[in-house]
């Protein structure tokens, strides 16, 4: 029997492992499935530019799988048993249906149970209402395609109606300044206050949180610092101090976090349900499954939990690999540097700030801002779409033979 590798999510994580592990390891012996709720790959991290109005083309997956041999399941990830090796699956309605096939004609929607020999979880994270009142009924997020096209939709009729309108964005870590900036360079007729309960870009360094706030003047963004919101309404939010701001459109930026399932599968995690693995991205309480990107709890090089980031996402996701690789063909598993080296940040089309850390995660006092800045971050963005969708760059002719059924099973005994 082929050893059976599923991945769950198929996000910059899970899409990029997924192809990795095809081109590396012998089709003879391996099955890989990618189970996504999504047909298409999704670019969160220019999910901010399709609210704001962007045009941006969606990569349907089957075409990113195509030739690779992998299978690809459209369904949601339901619930998940690592003591059986089971996923259960469901389709949008919940109903029961069929296996997908092969990623090159785009899989079938559908529920039921899946089984599997090693499981990588990658289902990524969403927005964190922080229990904040009003957020799910009221708030905007831009965390998935949808949710960033219902927020275009709303901003568009906004402006459709000539009399502009306000925009509140709740949180000031990267993925409110780049919605603010965004909302605001692409829409000059809408108003746009950036909400911090802190210092606006406090992690920064001297000269880039002095960039940020010229940026924020040149795009006639209202940011008001050392604020709570408290509340969410239709069209207001309610602040700590008691202030009521009106509000059009509430954007809500204010974190990310994840899904319950892997804590209620029994997994060991953390507080907020991020599985804990070792350097290996094993999970440290199953080693039948690895875990990688935002649902990962792994600590860096520096000592340091390793961030929500498409930065740590791609590291990663290359450790799984090489670990999962190693596993299953009994050769030594690259150690892959586990380090984030700095935010890169667009504040909207023509501009940004490249902010470099020290291995204390603390700014460096230099950094790059202006026209360069945002170049330099749109050929991040292209690269890393350019690696998720050519998995089978660099083919090899021979692909790596798996150790038996047993020898694997002997390993993972040993492991546990």
């Amino acid at each position: 029997m082929k050893h059976r590798i599923v991945v769950l999510g198929a996000g910059y994580a899970g899409a990029y492992a997924a192809g990795n592990l095809a081109r590396r390891l012998s089709p003879a012996d391996t099955e890989i499935t990618v189970v996504n709720a999504d047909p298409d790959f999704v670019e969160r991290l220019r999910l901010h530019q399709l609210a704001a109005g962007r045009e941006i083309e969606p990569r349907k997956l089957a075409d990113v799988f195509a030739g690779t041999g992998i299978r690809l399941r459209l369904a949601r990830v339901t619930a998940i048993d690592p003591d059986r090796r089971i996923v259960t699956v469901a389709d949008a309605d919940g109903t029961d249906g069929t296996d997908g096939t092969d990623g090159t004609d785009g899989g079938v929607d559908g529920g039921g149970e899946l089984g599997y020999d090693t499981l990588l979880y990658t289902l990524g994270s969403h927005v964190a209402d922080h229990g904040v009142p009003g957020v799910a009924e009221h708030a905007f997020d831009v965390t998935g395609r949808p949710s960033a096209l219902r927020l275009r939709e709303h901003l568009d009729s906004m402006s459709g109606r000539g009399r502009g309108g306000n925009v509140l964005v709740v949180g000031d870590g990267l993925t409110g300044i780049e919605t603010a900036t965004e909302i605001a360079d692409s829409r000059p007729g809408l108003s746009v206050t950036l909400i911090a309960r802190g210092e606006l870009g406090a992690p920064l360094s001297a000269g880039a949180r002095g960039h940020l706030r010229r940026a924020c003047d040149r795009l006639g963004i209202t940011v008001l610092e050392h604020t709570t919101v408290e509340a969410v309404e239709a069209t207001r939010v309610l602040c700590a101090d008691g202030t009521a701001l009106a509000s059009d459109a509430t954007v809500w930026t204010a974190g990310f976090s994840v899904d319950p399932i892997a804590a209620a599968g029994g997994l060991e995690v953390t507080e907020n349900g991020r599985i804990v693995v070792d350097r290996t991205m094993r999970s440290v309480s199953h080693p039948n499954v690895y875990a990688a990107g935002d649902s990962a709890y792994v600590i860096g090089d520096n000592g340091r939990p390793m961030p929500m980031s498409c930065a740590s996402a791609g590291d990663t996701a290359r450790q799984a690999t090489e670990a999962i690789v190693g596993h299953l063909t009994g050769r030594k598993a690259a150690t892959v540097r586990l380090t984030y080296v700095g935010n890169h940040i667009s504040l909207g089309r023509r501009d940004g700030i490249l902010q470099m850390v020290d291995d204390e995660g603390r700014a460096k006092p230099k950094y790059m801002g202006g026209p360069k800045a945002a170049r330099i971050k749109a050929g991040i963005l292209a690269i890393s779409l350019w690696a998720v969708s050519h998995p089978t760059f660099g083919l090899p002719r021979r692909r790596h033979r798996c150790l038996t059924t047993a020898q694997v099973a002997s390993t993972e005994k040993a492991v546990a």
